[in-house]
Parts: structure tokens; sequence; C-alpha cells
């Protein structure tokens, strides 16, 4: 408990922190131990719903499901970095790096991890809490949204334009 408060007063020492939802790293980490549970459960035990494993051979589901998990370790370690490590002298909208393909790469990260997991074993049921988690972190997404337009106004609203939430724009608005 004296490890959450020190990390809420870390970020809320920083101005150049927009802010989270209070619940949401707790809803992230259930709903990563939800996942690591019906998949591991699914995938090594029970394998109820994992019959598409028949259909698509491991030689496409195991190099997808690990350039997946690459893909997200790299947006994951990117964005962290941007947001908590680099300190901006004044807050603005962050536009460096990933954040100019994604406007959420660190929740981004999170679904290819479970998409990454998901390829190995091709567990429906372990599909069915990657889209909860999805539901989840959209909600997140949303909620942040809301921080930033009233922090940030006409400017994260053009930013908003400009890149995708969770998927990259090749085209400008």
């Amino acid at each position: 408990m004296v490890q959450k408060h020190k990390h809420q007063k870390l970020h809320k020492s920083r101005e150049d922190l927009t802010g989270e939802h209070k619940i949401g790293d707790f809803g992230q980490a259930i709903f990563g131990c939800l996942f690591a549970f019906v998949w591991i459960s699914d995938t090594h035990f029970y394998q109820i719903t994992t019959a598409l494993n028949y259909h698509i051979p491991s030689y496409v589901r195991i190099p997808s499901g690990i350039i997946l998990l690459i893909l997200s370790a790299s947006l994951a370690m990117t964005g962290l970095y941007v947001v908590f490590i680099e300190k901006r002298e004044k807050p603005v909208v962050i536009r460096k790096g990933v954040f100019g393909f994604v406007r959420h790469p660190i929740y981004l990260s999170e679904i290819l991890l479970y998409l990454g997991f998901f390829m190995f074993s091709l567990s429906l049921a372990a599909l069915c809490v990657l889209i909860m988690a999805s539901l989840f972190l959209y909600f997140l997404s949303r909620y942040e949204e809301k921080l930033l337009l009233a922090r940030f106004g006409a400017s994260y609203k053009k930013y908003m334009q400009e890149v995708g939430m969770w998927i990259p724009r090749f085209w400008r608005k």
C-alpha cells in the first residue's frame, strides 16, 4: 500500500502529466490475471476452445505471435519512456515517437500482448477475455482523452483528428 501511495504522489507532483482513471491500473491487473488464467487453463490443460489449432498450422501461428509480442514490447517500452521517464518543462500534447502514430501506444501494446499469446493457442476463451480487456482499455482511453481535451483544448482535438487512437492513420484529415 505504501508503494501505491508513493507511485500516486510521484505522478501528482509532475505538472506535465494529466492523469488517469482511478481504477485503470487495478482493472488492467485484473484483466491481465484473468487472461493469463484462462489462456493457460485452456491452452495447456482443458483445451476446450482451441479447435482452431487444427486448422491453422503452428508455422503460421507461432511467428505471428512472436512478431506481435515483439511489437507489444517495443510500443510499451518506448511509450512508457516518453510519458514517465522524459520530463517536459511545460505540459504539452505529446506527439513524439510512437505518439506520432497512435494516441495510446501503451494500451495498444497491452492488446498486442494478449493477441500475441492468443496466436500461440487460438483459445477462443482467451479471445473473449482479450475482447473484454480491449473494451476496458477503450473506456480508459476515452476517459483520459476527456482529461486531455479539458487541459489542452484545440491542440489535443487537432491531435485526435491527425493521429488514430490505436490504428495509425497514414492519411491526414
